[in-house]
């Protein structure tokens, strides 16, 4: 665990204007005072980060969240409840407290209070919301322990918080309340079955407008490593080149691969579990990414509703622009 005095540290940096990034359960976030608009400039700066990709705002209780939104509706209560502290961000109608570049320029918010007791710690030291994105540059992989956001800023951040690898290795669920009927803009750590358990039938979001997002994580290229990743079936890779093969549940290196008798594949069995899959990816593709590979493969996992974050994940970074 952090000491104490790095957090209070780390908490004065953030009242001074300046950016921290500290762990969550989900990833590691870039954070900035969420009410003061120049240190969330220097968010944007930092990542390379387009103005109409909204944050997230970190809160320690139900009642920072409330001080940012217009409205609480009973479904927020619910969720709030089932899975607050936890990797779920709501979307709601913001207050005016709220500068205007957190949100993109749109009339909602999206807060979440995350599960990690340094995350927890900080934002009480701090005593201020903290928005906070991946801390990463924009579209590259998120990271996942602090030195993959030491690489990937380096002296963009004032300070960076250690607190080991993170547990649940893909971004939030963020979901709007901010409409009619609840709307999924990005799977995540809780599933759409775990939130339709609480509060029925969800929809789904359009594909990224023009102009603002409603949500972090709907630009089309996202997550993706410097080397070209594959999104493959049965082990059918590339021939040429040096390669890396990110193998759904096997116990052994892939028929298909083996056939093929390449001999120049790296085979890395990922976990049979979404959960645990999840937890590794990231962490996996850095290390493909600093290997030298010609190419990275990912094996195409299931179609089935439990792993709908990691799909989201791998497809947008198999994306090339």
């Amino acid at each position: 665990m952090t000491d104490p005095a790095e957090i209070q540290a780390a908490a004065r940096l953030l009242k001074a204007g300046r950016l921290v990034s500290f762990p969550t359960e989900t990833v590691y976030g870039l954070g900035a005072n969420a009410l003061d608009a120049e240190a969330v400039a220097r968010i944007y700066a930092a990542k390379g980060r387009p103005a109409t990709s909204p944050l997230i705002v970190h809160v320690d209780s139900v009642e920072m969240a409330k001080s940012l939104v217009t409205a609480w509706p009973d479904a927020a209560d619910a969720l709030a409840r089932a899975f607050w502290p936890g990797p779920l961000t709501l979307v709601l109608p913001a207050r005016d407290v709220v500068p205007p570049i957190v949100r993109a320029g749109l009339p909602t918010v999206g807060v979440r209070m995350p599960d990690h007791p340094l995350a927890q710690a900080l934002i009480r030291a701090a005593g201020v919301p903290l928005a906070a994105p991946s801390a990463n540059r924009f579209t590259q992989i998120s990271p996942t322990t602090a030195e993959h956001v030491r690489r990937s800023l380096g002296d963009s951040v004032e300070m960076v918080l250690d607190g080991g690898p993170c547990a649940v290795g893909i971004e939030s669920t963020v979901l709007s309340l901010a409409g009619p009927r609840a709307v999924l803009l990005r799977p995540g750590g809780v599933t759409r079955a775990q939130i339709e358990a609480v509060i029925g039938p969800i929809g789904d979001a359009d594909e990224a407008p023009e102009g603002a997002h409603p949500s972090p994580g709907m630009h089309p290229r996202h997550y993706s490593p410097r080397t070209r990743l594959l999104l493959v079936k049965d082990g059918e890779v590339p021939r040429d080149g040096r390669g890396i093969y990110l193998s759904y549940g096997r116990k052994s290196p892939p028929y298909a691969a083996r056939r093929m008798g390449h001999p120049n594949l790296t085979v890395v069995e990922m976990p049979a579990s979404a959960e645990k899959y999840a937890a590794r990816l990231y962490d996996e593709l850095h290390r493909a990414d600093d290997g030298g590979f010609d190419w990275i493969a990912v094996e195409q996992v299931p179609e089935t509703p439990e792993w709908e974050g990691v799909r989201d994940r791998v497809k947008r970074a198999a994306v090339r622009e």
